[in-house]
């Protein structure tokens, strides 16, 4: 592993030890209209527990995650992009779905001692999920084998394009029947939005916050 990015693991490992900026972060990504969508779901008491990871690794002097275009499916997330991840099954951890769910969406095996630490929980409206994110670092680009089943495509984020002073960006979008203005992303052409824009932008605050320089030596 390059000294620079072995730097960048330990430091990130240290500051997710410290008090979050979850609910700061979470509502600089809230779409504005969002109350309009809240109406329209009711939730039990006992929200479903599920994990996604954002895998970070090192590419040619850059620091790199991908993230995943849904398959076209009959449900809620088709197509959109997103973590890797899925529900927490029986007797199973949040770090342990995170782990088995990026094996499965696209082929890359890490293990616990990848993990660097977590971000805030976070309640998907729609699907009645508490996502725990959880944040892994590998020393190699790896080796991505997308299921054909879940994943349409595979978009490798540079970490660097989302810290960037104008990384969000503001679109009206369609949701439920609904038109919203959605801050976002912007990654290979693809709007990133929702859930995953509010959980990369406490990652991003976190990163700004530790003033890396980001393009390490190759």
């Amino acid at each position: 592993m390059p000294t620079d990015f072995q730097l960048f693991s330990n430091q990130l490992k240290e500051r997710l030890k410290l008090p979050m900026p979850g609910a700061t972060a979470h509502s600089q990504l809230l779409p504005t209209t969002i109350d309009i969508i809240r109406k329209k779901f009711v939730h039990a008491d006992n929200a479903r527990s599920s994990g996604v990871i954002i895998l970070l690794y090192p590419e040619q002097g850059r620091i790199k995650f991908p993230l995943i275009k849904r398959s076209e499916y009959d449900g809620l997330h088709s197509g959109q992009v997103s973590l890797p991840g899925g529900k927490t099954e029986l007797n199973e951890t949040v770090e342990e779905t995170a782990i088995r769910e990026l094996e499965e969406e696209i082929g890359v095996k890490v293990d616990k001692n990848s993990i660097v630490g977590k971000l805030s929980d976070f309640f998907v409206i729609p699907s009645n999920f508490i996502v725990v994110p959880t944040i892994a670092c590998t020393p190699y680009r790896p080796q991505f084998v997308p299921n054909p089943i879940e994943v349409a495509s595979i978009l490798e984020c540079d970490l660097v394009d989302l810290i960037k002073d104008d990384a969000v960006r503001t679109t009206e979008l369609t949701s439920y029947q609904t038109q919203i203005l959605a801050p976002h992303f912007l990654v290979s052409n693809e709007i990133v939005w929702g859930a995953t824009a509010m959980i990369l932008n406490e990652m991003r605050l976190i990163i700004r916050e530790l003033g890396i320089d980001l393009i390490q030596e190759p």
